[in-house]
C-alpha cells in the first residue's frame, strides 16, 4: 500500500513541477506588448518592398498578378487596418495595361518603390494580398 501511495504522490509532484516550470514562459508571453500599427499610407505616398509575381485570374484568362511585400502600413479611413492588428504587409498591384505589366517584370524578386494613388483593403476571397493598389506608378531612382 505504501508503494501505491508513494507512486501517486510522485506523479502528482511531477505534474506540479511541470506546471511550475511552464508557468513563467506562459506569463512572459502574456506580458509582451501588443504589436503597434504600421505607418499610415495615403494617396501620393511611396511604398517600397520586394516585388513578387503570382499567378492569378480565372481559368482561360490568366493574368500576371504582382505583389509587394513591405512593412505593415495603415490605410486611410474607412479601410484602416484591414482587420489586422498592425495593418497589411502584402499589397497587390493591379495592372491596367500590358505596358504596366511589362514594366513590373523587370523588378520581380527585387526591391521596388511605387507611388500609391489608390489603395484599399482586399475584398474578394480569391485575393492573395491583404490590400490592393489599383492606381500606382513606379518610382525610379536616379
Amino acid at each position: 500500500m505504501t508503494k501505491r501511495r508513494f507512486g501517486k504522490r510522485s506523479r502528482f509532484a511531477v505534474i506540479i513541477m511541470a506546471a511550475a516550470l511552464a508557468a513563467p514562459s506562459a506569463w512572459a508571453q502574456q506580458a509582451e506588448p501588443a504589436p503597434k500599427p504600421g505607418k499610415p499610407i495615403n494617396a501620393g505616398d511611396v511604398l517600397s518592398g520586394e516585388l513578387n509575381a503570382m499567378k492569378g485570374g480565372k481559368k482561360g484568362k490568366r493574368a500576371a498578378t504582382y505583389q509587394i511585400t513591405s512593412e505593415p502600413r495603415r490605410l486611410p479611413p474607412p479601410n484602416g487596418l484591414c482587420n489586422l492588428e498592425t495593418g497589411p504587409e502584402t499589397f497587390q498591384l493591379v495592372t491596367s495595361s500590358d505596358a504596366q505589366a511589362a514594366q513590373l517584370k523587370n523588378f520581380i524578386g527585387k526591391e521596388i518603390s511605387v507611388k500609391v494613388d489608390e489603395v484599399a483593403c482586399a475584398q474578394d476571397a480569391g485575393q492573395m494580398s491583404e490590400a490592393v493598389i489599383t492606381k500606382w506608378s513606379v518610382v525610379t531612382k536616379h
